[in-house]
């Protein structure tokens, strides 16, 4: 069942990014990341007041938070610190970056959670299983050098290079490396809490920790650089229509990933990179409607991933 869990988060992992990058094509990655996590918190504060003052109506439900300790509320600050330091980055990166070239890249949060997962929990995958987990990721690793950045041609190698590291786009490579690094720290973090807390309990308190800091960080931006929130509908209208699916898409996404963590017999390596294999919806739709270039290195690549996610699925079930 974790299997089929990981799946449907990694479905709705997909159609998230792409809202993501519908919001920000238009808007500041700040004041959408802010909007959509105080609509993530108003969703998930429905069932926390209601388990709260009609608990039997919940209770064997799948929508009942349970109450946590004070150990537990530290720790899902942590985590509600590490997510958000990851998205911060990662949102900046995608309003910046081709969609079909963020959404590899970051597919490749699976490779250090594997690492992760196999020093710090001891997982062993079988043989279908590597397999799967080999050819995902050797395809992202294929389509990330095939769209690297170019040197001009025509200079001296140092001057090449010296014109290349004072391209714009740098800063925003370097900040979906670090997307990718915390978010891979992320992973291994939610194993952890898995085994000791409901998963619907972390999710509600990590969501509402992040609405407070990030209108916190929200309020200090503007501050500083003098101007105020702004959301607008871009030319279609569909900026402001796909913030809400942000938080709707997210909040399904991690709790069925969640509850699939909570299985005991669930590995983090398989269910990250089964999550992360929401990338060729990404792909998909920078191909069909952003017309993005080089179409079919994208295509052979999403062949690729599809592949081992079949491996995995098969190794896993």
């Amino acid at each position: 069942m974790w299997v089929v869990l990981a799946f449907i988060s990694a479905l709705c992992l997909g159609f998230y990014d792409i809202s993501k990058k519908v919001a920000l094509r238009d808007n500041s990655a700040v004041d959408v990341l802010t909007a959509s996590v105080l609509i993530s918190s108003g969703i998930v504060i429905v069932p926390l007041l209601l388990s709260r003052w009609m608990p039997e109506a919940l209770y064997d439900t799948a929508f009942y938070v349970p109450e946590m300790d004070l150990r537990g509320h530290l720790l899902t600050l942590v985590k509600s610190v590490i997510v958000l330091s990851s998205w911060i980055f990662a949102y900046v990166s995608l309003k910046h970056l081709p969609i079909s070239l963020v959404s590899p890249w970051q597919a490749t949060r699976p490779m250090w959670t594997l690492i992760g997962a196999l020093l710090i929990f001891g997982e062993r995958l079988n043989i279908w299983q590597w397999a799967g987990v080999i050819l995902a990721i050797g395809s992202i690793f294929a389509f990330s050098f095939s769209n690297r950045t170019q040197i001009p041609s025509g200079k001296s190698k140092r001057a090449r290079l010296a014109q290349l590291a004072k391209e714009p786009e740098v800063k925003y490579y370097v900040c979906l490396a670090l997307a990718i690094l915390i978010g891979a720290c992320s992973g291994l973090y939610d194993k952890y809490m898995m085994r000791q807390f409901d998963h619907n309990a972390v999710q509600v308190y990590y969501t509402l920790y992040q609405a407070v800091m990030m209108t916190i960080f929200c309020y200090i931006h503007h501050r500083r650089h003098n101007t105020r929130p702004v959301l607008r509908p871009g030319e279609s209208g569909l900026a402001l229509m796909a913030i809400p699916l942000i938080s709707l898409f997210l909040v399904i996404s991690d709790n069925v990933y969640m509850l699939a963590l909570q299985d005991p017999d669930s590995m983090i390596a398989v269910v990250s990179t089964i999550r992360r294999g929401g990338t060729v919806i990404g792909f998909a739709y920078g191909l069909l409607f952003l017309k993005e270039k080089d179409p079919w290195k994208k295509v052979l690549c999403m062949l690729g991933i599809l592949t081992g996610l079949i491996c995995l699925a098969f190794g896993s079930l």
